[in-house]
């Protein structure tokens, strides 16, 4: 990793004054409650068919059951053109009482059609800025944070491309940049271009997916650079995640990042979720929380819970 940041003092963080932008506005970000990090109410791919995220009455009963636990807010990675289904998110944090963070962005170049990318060459930067300061689509609702995705150990031409918009977007907005890791790989590179090429603060950028990789120096070197990191997705039997978790976290707070760590369902299919006899959103406080309480103690499940994501996701914004 070339990038070596000079991490500012917490006095000097905008996350100390900003908002986090929610679907029904600005929130101060101790306001924000148990939160999960990364997760996807609606979601449509053409990676995924038959899997599609597109039920209304299932997001609210998903957001229903994650609230009977205790839960207050679900940041949504979902991003452009994939089914964000902008509309329905105010109604469904008023009827649930839980607030949603939405995102624009542009995901993984298979996610799209040629046309679709096509359609946004040159003005893909302008794209995330309206849909951060006036709304997306015609629904009203402001996203909150701009996603982008890597590559498999290596940046293609395309997580280049989106990722050189997302850092124009954020310079003009203030917006904090999620990065999906292809199986949690390539975080360097992402901090390389981003952080370094790219001048953005390394404090304003989300690594997404960091357990799907458990090569701990690669997060702990990630997590030096002042980046928070994202543990995202438990619960899936492809993936070594969940036992693996525990000791990844305690090796973070031990060297001192446990105020970079964030955690996350990343429900991506409808077979994942609670409703449909998934793991979903629950998990995370239902099975997750206490096994990593066990392991890390309640007070640091506390501040990844409740402190750390409003460090993640509010923002000054211009």
């Amino acid at each position: 990793m070339q990038y070596e940041p000079t991490l500012p003092a917490d006095d000097d963080l905008d996350i100390a004054r900003g908002g986090v932008r929610t679907v029904l506005g600005d929130l101060a970000p101790e306001d924000l409650g148990i939160c999960d990090a990364h997760d996807h109410l609606f979601f449509r791919s053409p990676r995924l068919p038959g899997e599609e995220l597109v039920d209304v009455s299932a997001a609210r009963a998903e957001l229903a059951a994650f609230r009977s636990l205790g839960g207050g807010s679900v940041v949504q990675w979902t991003p452009y053109g994939l089914g964000r289904q902008a509309a329905h998110l105010p109604g469904l944090s008023r009827e649930t009482g839980v607030r949603i963070v939405a995102a624009t962005g542009l995901h993984q170049a298979v996610h799209y059609d040629e046309a679709t990318l096509d359609g946004l060459r040159g003005r893909l930067a302008d794209v995330f800025v309206t849909e951060l300061t006036e709304g997306i689509g015609g629904s009203g609702v402001r996203a909150g944070l701009i996603k982008v995705a890597g590559g498999f150990h290596a940046l293609d031409a395309h997580a280049r491309w989106t990722m050189t918009a997302a850092a124009e977007a954020h310079h003009a907005t203030g917006a904090p940049i999620a990065v999906h890791l292809e199986l949690g790989t390539a975080a360097l590179d992402v901090l390389d271009l981003l952080c370094g090429t790219l001048e953005v603060a390394p404090h304003r950028v989300i690594l997404g997916h960091l357990n799907r990789y458990p090569d701990l120096m690669t997060q702990r070197q990630a997590a030096s650079s002042g980046c928070h990191l994202a543990f995202d997705g438990p619960s899936r039997a492809h993936h070594a995640m969940d036992w693996r978790l525990p000791d990844a976290l305690r090796a973070l707070a031990d060297a001192g990042f446990g105020d970079r760590l964030l955690l996350g369902g990343d429900t991506t299919t409808a077979a994942a979720r609670s409703v449909d006899g998934g793991p979903g959103m629950p998990y995370l406080l239902r099975r997750l929380r206490p096994r990593l309480e066990a392991a890390v103690g309640a007070d640091l499940m506390t501040r990844i819970l409740t402190v750390n994501p409003g460090r993640a996701y509010g923002a000054e914004w211009a």
